[in-house]
């Protein structure tokens, strides 16, 4: 229930907890098995008002149940940061019926178009799944074609796993292991190059990030993560400056791109 969400959040708020994820098997459904309704959106805006958050994450929203109130509290809503995790899964109309996606391409095209225009600097992830019993080469073609036009900031492919007892692993025409393994190869390769080229361009930027802790790997430097980067499943910004601790919101200019990770220097400290 909403009640009990806002009491965990106000107590990790008054803990000092700055960045809060909002995560659920498919978050966008919030309300309709409670209430009837969907109703992340007053949800989201309830947390926009706890003291002590300064970052709330959406993880994990898929694309059918998003409503036009939805957008606007994301656009809205100082605290929730410019980033969407949102599984498309696929883009072909037959391959998100056979998924039983319940959305078709031209709904998730004019859906991201909205997002788009409606958030500045979004930041979009997103998952697909290549090797679906039936997928044809050129049903992974039109994928790939789509990758290359949307531009998502971050993605991840994984080939399909059969597990026994469920609808899709009794469809016919199921895809050999090694053309999975193959799709899921050239459709990361597509995905690194847009990536890459994405993390070129933040170069010279200024931007907020939130400092996670030292970093391991080069001394004297802080491992931090920007408003495109999710705990864990994302990039890092390796951050240098001093009198840098956990927690602490930084003003920062990008000084360099290392693949998929940022190079910064702190600017100042909020």
């Amino acid at each position: 229930p909403i009640e009990e969400v806002l009491r965990e959040a106000r107590e990790l708020g008054a803990d000092g907890v700055r960045e809060l994820i909002v995560v659920a098997q498919d978050t966008t459904y919030y309300g309709l098995d409670l209430y009837g309704r969907v109703r992340l959106a007053e949800l989201l805006r309830e947390l926009n008002e706890v003291d002590g958050l300064e970052w709330i994450r959406i993880l994990y929203a898929y694309p059918i149940h998003f409503t036009d109130e939805l957008i606007d509290t994301l656009a809205d809503s100082p605290k929730i940061v410019p980033y969407l995790d949102m599984p498309l899964q696929h883009i072909n109309d037959r391959m998100l019926k056979r998924m039983q996606r319940k959305v078709n391409r031209a709904e998730t095209e004019d859906l991201l178009a909205r997002l788009r225009q409606a958030i500045p600097d979004l930041a979009l992830r997103t998952t697909f799944i290549v090797g679906f019993p039936g997928e044809t080469e050129a049903e992974f073609a039109e994928l790939c074609d789509f990758v290359r036009t949307a531009r998502f900031e971050r993605a991840g492919v994984f080939p399909y796993s059969l597990e026994p007892g469920t609808p899709a692993a009794r469809l016919p025409d199921q895809v050999p292991e090694e053309v999975k393994q193959q799709r899921r190869d050239r459709l990361m390769e597509l995905q690194q190059e847009l990536a890459f080229a994405w993390t070129q361009g933040q170069v010279g930027k200024e931007l907020e990030v939130i400092v996670d802790g030292p970093d391991s790997e080069v001394p004297g430097h802080m491992l931090a993560r920007g408003h495109a980067d999710a705990p864990e499943i994302d990039c890092v910004v390796r951050l240098k400056g001093k009198g840098l601790h956990a927690g602490d919101l930084v003003r920062a200019r990008v000084t360099g791109a290392d693949g998929y990770d940022l190079a910064a220097r702190a600017i100042r400290i909020r």
